[in-house]
C-alpha cells in the first residue's frame, strides 16, 4: 500500500522515490525528483547512485503548448534516417525523447550545477503552463533556452498508451496534486540495470520510498 501523504511530502522536501515499472516490460527501476525541488546534490545523486541517462520529464498535451515534437517527428522528416524509427525497443513502446537543452546561462551545461539550472527553469516554464499562462511559458522557453544540450525532454503520453517510467513519474505527480514536471535516471548496476531485489534494499537503507508500476496504473486507470 502507498502512503501517498509521504510521497508528497518527501518529493517536496528534495528527496527522490523509486519506481519499478512492470514486470514483462523494460524490469527497471528509475530515481525520480519532483523538479521544482532539484538541487545541485539531487543531480549528483542521480549521477552516482542512479547511474542512467539524467531526463526532465513533462505531459505530451503541456509539450504541445511549447510545440515540442517527439524526436523520431524530426528524424522522419529524413528520408535517409527513417530506417533509424522503424524499429522499437525490445519492450515495444514509442520512444518518448523530445529535444535536449541547455539553459542559456550555463557554462558547459554537463555540471551538476548546470543542469539543476536547466531545469529548474523548464520546471518554471511547465509551472506557467499548469497556471494557464501558455503564452508567456512559450515566449520564456524560446528565449531562455538552446538546443542541443545536456537535459533530454521526455514527453509523457497517455498511461493507456504507454506505462513507461516516463508516464508513472507523472502519474505521481498528479496523485499528490504537484506540477507534473519530474526528473528521471534508470538504477544501473555493474554491466546491467539494478535488480528490483537491489532496488528495493537500496530504498530500505536510505529511506526512500519504493513504488510498483502496477500499484500506481491501479489507482489512475
Amino acid at each position: 500500500m502507498i502512503d501517498w501523504d509521504r510521497v508528497r511530502s518527501d518529493l517536496i522536501s528534495g528527496k527522490p522515490i523509486l519506481i519499478y515499472d512492470l514486470h514483462g516490460r523494460e524490469e527497471e527501476v528509475d530515481m525520480v525528483f519532483y523538479a521544482g525541488s532539484i538541487t545541485y546534490r539531487s543531480i549528483r545523486k542521480l549521477r552516482m547512485e542512479a547511474g542512467g541517462q539524467i531526463c526532465y520529464v513533462m505531459p505530451l498535451q503541456y509539450a504541445k503548448k511549447l510545440e515540442l515534437p517527439y524526436i523520431v517527428d524530426l528524424l522522419g522528416s529524413y528520408t535517409s534516417l527513417r530506417p533509424l524509427i522503424s524499429k522499437k525497443p525490445r519492450y515495444g513502446d514509442f520512444p518518448p525523447y523530445s529535444i535536449s537543452v541547455n539553459h542559456i546561462s550555463v557554462k558547459t551545461g554537463i555540471s551538476d550545477i548546470d543542469r539543476e539550472k536547466t531545469i529548474r527553469v523548464l520546471h518554471s516554464v511547465v509551472e506557467l503552463i499548469h497556471n494557464g499562462r501558455s503564452d508567456e511559458a512559450r515566449a520564456k522557453f524560446y528565449s531562455e533556452f538552446f538546443s542541443p544540450g545536456h537535459v533530454p525532454i521526455l514527453l509523457g503520453r497517455d498511461l493507456r498508451e504507454r506505462k513507461g517510467h516516463t508516464e508513472l513519474s507523472l502519474a505521481v505527480s498528479r496523485v499528490v496534486n504537484l506540477v507534473p514536471s519530474m526528473v528521471i535516471a534508470e538504477m544501473l548496476d555493474e554491466g546491467t540495470s539494478l535488480s528490483i531485489d537491489k532496488a528495493r534494499k537500496y530504498a530500505l537503507q536510505h529511506g526512500y520510498q519504493f513504488l510498483m508500476g502496477e500499484e500506481i496504473i491501479k489507482l489512475v486507470l
